[in-house]
């Protein structure tokens, strides 16, 4: 699709506001209805209402002020989403005292970094094996820093949550309410509310200043374009060390929407069951999952949803265009949804109304799936800086492939390169501590450069093309960007993951985590005897035939954009082991790195394909 324009703006505006006001108006407007839930157990759910809520916000208050925090200060949060993680994030604000939130998968030495270059002086640790990681942290600190943990079992030299929440003075009386509120309420929109730092993929952290307006403004433009109902309910597993799910959650407080929070990412799936929610957001990682779950079938039950799938598309196509299958067609949707399509809605609770999917691009292929089977996911766009929103799909304006149109406020410009800029309210203050990296990524006139690569189409509708970073110029000066071709194998059923690789090299290969169970079928349709998955991965049949496969779903490619080799690897990309962002991106240096062996040998001048565990 060629660029038709280079500028498009959403010029509703949205007025100038602070976080503790939305927090207050909730209070105020939801009061003893429920705010957030927590499992007790695999069946039981707690909740705390609205007032509950602003009770342990203000026990918090009272500790931070006892424990000689001003404003201006800065406190961390080291842990998992849950009840405790949004009670201290609304303690702090509302005390004037900065959020540095700290995703839980980091080692010791990068949380070290991120408290000493933020200043933090306490870290807020859930489990007891968090916070022994925040005081081997902080005892590498040259400043002295205080480790509260929320769960009990904690190391020596912490202090327990409930102690920490005794330092309070009295939180019940109306006096004492109003009192707190009117503290709180000293916010100005302009004052800084947290310092969010990035993964540090492409060198050391940053951390993103974003004021009380930058996230405060982006919770209600957002609000005008998604539908969000007082009676929606929803379930947050997306790190809340990442503005993506916290802005998510600031707006479902402020709408009435109750959180229930997962027992952890192991037990999601159950979760999701017990809870039932109606809106979700999530990452495209999380709907490949379902895909790939859904599309690996074999046999007679392959036959049915291969069958329910085209019916489906059938029907998204009338939809698209604003039409209702009818006759036959109907009657065949009918009867796919009730085979097919109502297993797929039962597993993510049976009551969704929809999804929001960001932090990486979503292959249109999945999103037209989800949308056909009656789960409609609004793509959006927006990063870290942008608070995070700056476009996103809505029932108004929907287009597949697309991240939608500019929220209120909001102007995209593109770059002669190609690069996608923002400016509007939700863009950050600049990075802490970095005046020359701030003035390299925003310019005098307020334009935030945000390292995407894009496309606007007439209507205003923004598609990203890739990552400017991650754009592959070959050895012979050819661009290619690997995103559109990975998210088109992501929707082979025997690829989990996949990664484009190919930078100043002759030609492009492909590393690919295949889906296991998926591969042992065929190989055994093969005729080849499986093994173990190490074993599997390595099998030259196997692997000339994967790349067979996908190497066919690629003709439409031009020739220098067409891969020539193909690896397996025998593990899975996760956070865990370094290879994936805590928002469950590809840290494509990092996976060169680890695998550069392999890589080297792709490029042999008689090498065969490769594997590695």
């Amino acid at each position: 699709m060629a660029t038709v324009l280079d500028y498009f703006a959403n010029e509703d505006q949205v007025p100038e506001s602070t976080l503790t006001e939305l927090f207050f108006e909730a209070v105020k407007k939801f009061g003893d209805e429920k705010a957030l839930q927590r499992f007790t157990s695999a069946e039981s759910i707690s909740d705390i209402s609205y007032n509950e809520v602003l009770r342990s916000v203000m026990r918090v208050g009272g500790a931070l002020q006892a424990s000689s925090f001003v404003r201006g200060d800065r406190v961390a949060i080291l842990s998992e989403n849950r009840p405790e993680w949004a009670i201290v994030d609304y303690g702090a604000l509302c005390s004037g005292i900065l959020v540095v939130p700290i995703y839980p998968t980091l080692t010791a030495a990068q949380v070290e970094y991120v408290l000493t270059d933020s200043g933090a002086e306490m870290v807020f640790a859930s489990t007891p094996e968090l916070a022994q990681k925040a005081l081997e942290a902080a005892d590498a600190c040259s400043h002295d820093i205080v480790v509260v943990a929320f769960d009990g079992g904690a190391p020596i030299g912490t202090i327990a949550w409930e102690d920490f929440l005794d330092r309070s003075g009295p939180v019940d009386s109306d006096e004492d309410r109003d009192s707190f509120r009117e503290e709180a309420l000293r916010a100005r929109p302009d004052d800084i509310a947290t310092v969010l730092y990035t993964s540090g993929t492409t060198g050391p952290p940053k951390g993103v200043m974003l004021t009380h307006n930058n996230v405060a403004s982006n919770v209600r433009a957002t609000e005008t374009q998604l539908e969000v109902r007082s009676t929606d309910s929803t379930i947050s597993f997306l790190p809340l060390s990442h503005i993506f799910q916290r802005m998510a959650d600031y707006l479902f407080f402020w709408a009435g929407v109750t959180i229930a929070y997962p027992r952890s990412m192991d037990t999601l799936i159950a979760d999701l069951k017990r809870v039932s929610p109606t809106v979700v957001v999530s990452v495209p990682r999380i709907y490949e999952k379902i895909y790939n779950g859904v599309m690996s079938a074999r046999g007679p039950k392959k036959k049915l949803i291969d069958w329910a799938a085209s019916v489906a598309d059938q029907a998204a196509d009338l939809r698209l265009a604003g039409k209702e299958p009818s006759g036959l067609l109907a009657i065949k949707y009918s009867i796919a949804d009730k085979l097919v399509f109502s297993k797929v809605k039962t597993a993510v609770g049976g009551r969704l109304r929809y999804f929001v999917s960001g932090g990486g691009p979503l292959a249109p292929a999945l999103a037209r799936f989800f949308y056909s089977i009656g789960l409609t996911i609004f793509e959006g766009f927006g990063l870290t800086e942008t608070s995070p929103v700056t476009n996103v799909n809505t029932y108004e304006y929907f287009r597949i492939g697309t991240v939608g149109r500019p929220v209120p406020g909001t102007e995209i410009r593109i770059a002669e390169d190609g690069e996608i800029l923002v400016r509007g309210s939700q863009v950050m203050k600049g990075y802490y501590n970095k005046p020359e990296a701030t003035a390299e990524a925003v310019s005098e006139g307020g334009w935030f450069a945000t390292g995407d690569i894009g496309e606007l189409d007439a209507d205003g509708f923004l598609s990203i093309t890739d990552r400017k970073k991650d754009i592959i110029v070959t050895a012979g000066g050819k661009n290619i960007a690997p995103q559109p071709i990975e998210n088109l194998l992501k929707t082979h059923p025997l690829v989990e993951q996949v990664v484009l690789i190919g930078d100043r090299r002759r030609y492009c290969s492909l590393i690919v985590v295949p889906a296991f169970e998926a591969l042992k079928q065929w190989a055994e349709d093969h005729g080849i005897d499986p093994g173990s998955e190490g074993v599997l991965v390595e099998h030259p049949e196997v692997v000339a035939g994967v790349g067979d496969e996908l190497l066919a779903m690629l003709g439409d490619l031009a020739s220098f954009e067409r891969p020539k080799k193909v690896a397996l690897l025998g593990e899975e990309l996760t956070v865990e082991n370094g290879l994936m962002t805590p928002t469950l991106k590809v840290k494509r240096r990092q996976l060169e790195q680890r695998f550069a062996a392999l890589i080297d040998s792709l490029y042999e001048d008689e090498a065969a394909d490769k594997t590695a565990r």
